[in-house]
């Protein structure tokens, strides 16, 4: 699905971001341009990366367990 429509961003990519290290919408602007034109995908990808982070705590707490 696209978040960014200005920029043609889907939320696989913004995911994959995630996963390489992007953690802030200013890492997700800088890399693939999100929310740098006309900011109507910011809240959808900020609640991206909150999932994503979310989930990664989730899975390193299983896996030390």
């Amino acid at each position: 699905m696209y978040v960014c429509v200005c920029n043609q961003v889907t939320d696989s990519e913004i995911l994959e971001a995630a996963d390489r290290g992007a953690t802030t919408l200013e890492a997700l602007g800088n890399q693939l341009k999100v929310a740098t034109c006309c900011g109507r995908c910011a809240e959808c990808a900020h609640e991206l990366l909150a999932t994503h982070a979310s989930r990664q705590r989730c899975d390193n707490a299983l896996q030390a367990a």
